[in-house]
């Protein structure tokens, strides 16, 4: 299992608990949410999408209403199926 690291006072609505479902899955070494910003698109519902390869992992972001936060994810997951999971756990949530 992995961890979740917790080092911000707020976080897009929704995404903390996704994350934790996340974080239980085989493969999936550490979680880490990073910078909050507002957008000026507006998006219904929590959507996590794979932005960018990092070393050892990706660049999420996570998109609710006018706010977005990235996510850094570190796993040896291939970005498709990354992006799968986080598609399945998302339908799940709603």
């Amino acid at each position: 299992m992995g961890r979740l690291v917790i080092t911000h006072s707020t976080y897009v609505e929704g995404l903390i608990p996704l994350l934790q479902k996340l974080v239980k899955e085989p493969g999936i070494e550490t979680i880490t949410p990073a910078v909050i910003s507002r957008v000026r698109g507006r998006s219904i519902g929590l959507r996590l999408r794979v932005s960018a390869p990092i070393r050892g992992g990706y660049k999420l972001m996570a998109r609710r209403g006018t706010s977005a936060q990235e996510v850094f994810v570190v796993c040896n997951w291939s970005q498709e199926l990354l992006q799968e999971r986080l598609n399945n756990l998302a339908a799940d949530a709603s």
